[in-house]
């Protein structure tokens, strides 16, 4: 009988990326995605490639009945749940007098509150079944300072290395496993300037490059992101509690806890460069700007 996993956020970047691991694996994975078009065409690829197979599936991860009607309708048509991934998030961004409500909101719901539907959901089925591992993407931005602009980011996967800490030694005794990924810069849309498209961008934020484009300028290596859910796997395998990869990113979490205030120093170097390369682009005052 196949292993069977559900992957929010599966439709592209780490999820995509984790769920064709699994069905490579020979597991049975649902793909599940607000983009649930391109979740059920990549779920048909993965499924003609083998030896696993996938199904694609929409699901909001901001409404908790919909990701706990996915868990309880994927347990009763395999009989089984071996893995649940909470993967579904966004990157908001912006210095903080710039940011609304509606940012910390949006954030909070996806970023933390999805993956607390998510456990929530599925850790009493696992109770019951007696076995189960949840795997909670959360980010080196929950391990260490960050610049200041990623605030709102920081706040939502320290919450979750939080909440994956906590279920770990709540589900030991019972046969529950959990897991929290706090990956470096890996190669995904976010990279691009992915931004919700009904929410205002902060200006200052507007008119900066783009992660990627940042990170090729400073000769920063961008790990792709097939190694990484390889990576993953195995830490899974090994029941490791915190998965940091890759290894350069492993070696700065280390920095931090030796020495924190190094760390910090370079994240407050960052966030005034950032500042000094947006007064760079800014126009000046009173000058014309196109539409």
């Amino acid at each position: 009988m196949k292993q069977v996993a559900i992957v929010t956020g599966g439709a592209s970047g780490i999820g995509l990326a984790l769920g064709t691991a699994l069905v490579q694996r020979g597991w049975h994975v649902v793909l599940a995605d607000i983009q649930d078009v391109a979740g059920k065409e990549h779920a048909d690829r993965l499924t003609r490639l083998g030896p696993g197979s996938a199904v694609g599936a929409y699901v909001d991860v901001r409404d908790a009945d919909g990701v706990a009607g996915l868990v309880e309708s994927t347990h009763a048509e395999h009989g089984r749940l071996d893995l649940m991934v909470n993967n579904a998030g966004i990157a908001i961004a912006g210095e903080p007098e710039e940011l609304e409500l509606v940012h910390w909101d949006r954030i909070i719901d996806v970023n933390l509150r999805g993956v607390i539907h998510g456990c929530q959901a599925v850790y009493p089925l696992m109770l019951r079944q007696g076995y189960g591992q949840i795997l909670n993407v959360a980010s080196i931005a929950g391990l260490i300072p960050t610049p200041g602009q990623m605030a709102p980011y920081a706040a939502t996967k320290f919450g979750v290395v939080g909440l994956s800490r906590g279920l770990r030694s709540a589900g030991a005794d019972h046969g529950i496993r959990v897991t929290a990924l706090c990956p470096g810069w890996i190669d995904t849309p976010l990279l691009d300037g992915a931004w919700p498209e009904d929410l205002p961008k902060p200006p200052s934020i507007a008119t900066l490059p783009t992660i990627r484009e940042y990170l090729i300028e400073a000769g920063m290596r961008i790990y792709p992101a097939d190694r990484l859910a390889e990576d993953t796997l195995r830490g899974l395998e090994r029941n490791k509690s915190v998965l940091v990869i890759p290894s350069e990113t492993h070696r700065t979490w280390l920095l931090f806890r030796l020495v924190p205030g190094l760390v910090e120093s370079k994240m407050l170097a960052m966030t005034r460069a950032t500042r000094k390369t947006v007064g760079q682009r800014s126009p000046s005052p009173g000058a014309e700007q196109s539409a």
